[in-house]
């Protein structure tokens, strides 16, 4: 790799500096908001990736399909900031932060409005491109005292400092909850705390893989760094900074085109099982389901298909029923809705080379081809092989949305699941259409489930005008949250993954993906035994999404009734979260218009509390509620800290007064989901939802706690 070297200044304005640099490349630094500041390297060649369809700052508005320029700046309020030019270096100053830039080396340095340093570049050459690879990396400045979060759904402690991270989607299946990497989503946005307790965010605009090293990696020639490795893409961050994470988060979140706000049943508790979908009879079992848990009197809001409603044998077939599993689907859909129960399919983007509409698409020039040859790239999918839809091709997408409007919705189904969309094509000559421009798929790997999720979206809007729309997705970048739910995707049954899982839940949350979850119960390894299970439904009972799916390889199937024994508890939990649905419906408007997380760790609301940085298993929801889940087996009793900030906290079931700021030992009995709600919290809770399966159950009354 090779340094950037001198830059040499060309222009200084009051909207930003405009640089040049050695071999005809450029380098500037834009001003867009008080508090937001862009900074990117163009390449003498042009940018590799001279469109973005993470940036949309227009509210209301979306990014068109094709893109949007990489070098537009509409949207933004771009207020002047004062310039100060000196022998050598230029300083931009907003009223919330300032940036100071050396010609010799290149360098950048970030100061509050206070004039209290906040970060800057790596003093001993901080910037560098690799003619070779193709690759760009960015060094930072590490103090050991920094604390790092964000970077999607990464595994392990919230403070990712130490850690060398990947954002390269994978589909990854029984992965290691406390280590593993990477997993699902490529989102490449790290939110920073830094030693004087400000904080700052920097998110990289690419869509090519990159590495974060957070303080992994050593070198005796510089003092401690950081820094990202961007495969072969564009060097192009957005610095944003705040008072607390949540000022930092807001403005991440509007920068990429806000929260989409879900239809209030998809809050409900939601069932699906692979072994459901994938018995010989499956249609007769799940009409067995909706009879036993309405004999059950459990509240279920939905049922996802998972994909065995498309299978012969082991392989999937997107948009296609087995009727001898499924002889008559429209009459089973007709009779979830009538249980009060909405519906909802996985779909699949990958054709399997026997699909019966494999020469259909390949025709139309509709999959990821060979740049070469031309020719579809076929590679293993599930238990056979297969060819990607190529959603930068308008073909595709017509034809994905033709057969999502017969084959599912028009069957009663009422919102598409996108799955396995990670797009892992390992093949270099990998290329896709591009909207007439076209991108080589390590490129364009996450934007496909972007664009897949966005087909699915809209399809559903044109299907039903007059309803609101749902989707979910499993893989993406930043963007999916503009149209998504997702979650934690294929986790394990045991212990370790359910508290593991909790910080994934709340780093993704820190992210900016408000919408998520995890499959409650583990959806592979062994059947979950009682306690486990029971436990797992408490610790999730709670979250944006409760979704209860499994695959396991005896066929047993995560339902609320799995175990005798603890299924009236089971049914208490799910009824908690009906209970809490107006706060919770609450937190959902918030996310919406607010950009604020809906789950979060303490410090989120309590960032001045030294103690809440402490790794933990609570969070809160909202901004009233702490939640302390049972995560050790055996356990009917544990510590939990209070923070200081409210008068006091109270117990939500017993209303019982403990001290802010202090570690309480509590009484956590099998039956009993730790929950306390914070002095001075009023909060709406519904009635009458014990048996019922309605999702739309208006606050009924309020409980208020400052006694």
């Amino acid at each position: 790799m090779k340094t950037f070297g001198r830059a040499r200044v060309s222009r200084a304005h009051e909207h930003g500096v405009d640089l040049s640099l050695d071999g005809g490349a450029g380098f500037s630094i834009q001003v867009l908001e008080s508090t937001l500041v862009r900074v990117r390297y163009q390449p003498a060649t042009g940018y590799r990736e001279p469109r973005t369809w993470a940036i949309a700052p227009q509210a209301g508005e979306d990014v068109a399909w094709s893109g949007r320029q990489r070098d537009d700046t509409g949207g933004f309020s771009r207020p002047g900031a004062q310039v100060i030019e000196q022998p050598g270096q230029v300083t931009l100053r907003t009223s919330a932060l300032s940036v100071t830039l050396k010609e010799d080396p290149l360098n950048l340095s970030w100061q509050d409005s206070e004039g209290r340093a906040l970060f800057s570049d790596r003093a001993t050459s901080s910037y560098f491109a690799s003619q070779r690879t193709g690759a760009v990396r960015h060094y930072l400045q590490r103090d050991r005292a920094e604390r790092y979060y964000g970077l999607g759904d990464k595994t392990g402690p919230l403070d990712l400092h130490g850690r060398r991270l990947r954002t390269l989607a994978l589909d990854s299946l029984g992965y290691d909850p406390k280590v593993g990497d990477p997993l699902y989503k490529h989102w490449p946005f790290v939110l920073t705390r830094a030693p004087g307790g400000q904080w700052w965010g920097i998110y990289y605009d690419t869509l090519s893989a990159c590495t974060f090293d957070l303080g992994c990696e050593h070198d005796n020639y510089h003092d401690p760094f950081r820094y990202v490795e961007i495969d072969d893409g564009d060097l192009d961050y957005y610095v944003m900074v705040g008072d607390t994470p949540g000022d930092v988060i807001a403005q991440f979140v509007r920068l990429i085109g806000g929260t989409h706000l879900p239809p209030r049943w998809s809050l409900g508790f939601a069932q699906t099982a692979m072994g459901l979908t994938d018995a010989s009879d499956a249609q007769k079992q799940l009409d067995g389901f909706i009879t036993r848990i309405e004999a059950e009197g459990i509240a279920c809001s939905s049922f996802h298909y998972g994909s065995g409603y498309s299978s012969r044998g082991k392989r999937r077939y997107v948009f296609t029923w087995n009727s001898d599993k499924f002889p008559d689907p429209k009459s089973l859909n007709a009779r979830f809705h009538a249980a009060g129960m909405h519906v909802v399919a996985n779909l699949k983007p990958c054709l399997l080379d026997d699909h019966p509409a494999y020469g259909e698409v390949r025709a139309q020039g509709g999959f990821i081809h060979d740049a070469q040859s031309g020719q579809p790239v076929v590679e293993q999918f599930w238990d056979g092989v297969g060819a990607h839809l190529d959603f930068t091709h308008p073909a595709a997408v017509a034809w994905w949305q033709k057969n999502l409007q017969a084959q599912v919705l028009d069957y009663g189904i009422d919102t598409g699941w996108n799955d396995n969309n990670e797009y892992a094509i390992m093949d270099d000559g990998a290329m896709c259409h591009g909207f007439g421009e076209a991108i080589p798929m390590h490129r364009a790997r996450p934007l496909h489930p972007l664009l897949m999720t966005r087909a699915t979206f809209e399809a559903q809007a044109v299907h039903r005008p007059d309803a609101e729309v749902f989707t979910v997705t499993r893989g993406g970048s930043p963007g999916i949250q503009r149209y998504a739910q997702t979650w934690t995707g294929d986790n394990t049954t045991s212990w370790e993954t359910m508290r593991w899982n909790i910080r994934t839940g709340l780093q993704m949350s820190l992210s900016g993906m408000f919408n998520i979850g995890h499959d409650v119960g583990g959806f592979a390894g062994p059947t979950p035994e009682p306690e486990l299970f029971l436990r797992w439904v408490q610790a999730c009972c709670l979250n944006p999404r409760m979704v209860m799916n499994s695959w396991k390889a005896d066929g047993t199937v995560n339902v609320p009734w799995l175990h005798p024994a603890v299924t009236a508890d089971v049914a208490a939990a799910i009824r908690l979260r009906y209970t809490l649905m107006p706060y919770l419906w609450s937190l959902f408007e918030r996310a919406h218009s607010l950009q604020q997380p809906i789950i979060r760790p303490t410090f989120y609301d309590f960032p001045d509390d030294a103690q809440c940085f402490a790794d933990s298993d609570d969070f809160m929801l909202g901004d009233a509620l702490l939640v302390a889940p049972v995560v050790q087996a055996g356990a009917t009793s544990r510590s939990v800290y209070l923070p200081q900030g409210p008068e006091a906290w109270f117990d939500f079931h017993t209303g019982a007064r403990f001290e802010a700021g202090q570690v309480h030992t509590v009484a956590a009995p099998l039956s009993t989901l730790p929950l306390f709600a914070r002095f001075g919290a009023t909060i709406a809770v519904a009635a009458g939802v014990a048996g019922s399966h309605r999702h739309d159950d208006p606050a009924s009354g309020v409980r208020s706690f400052s006694g």
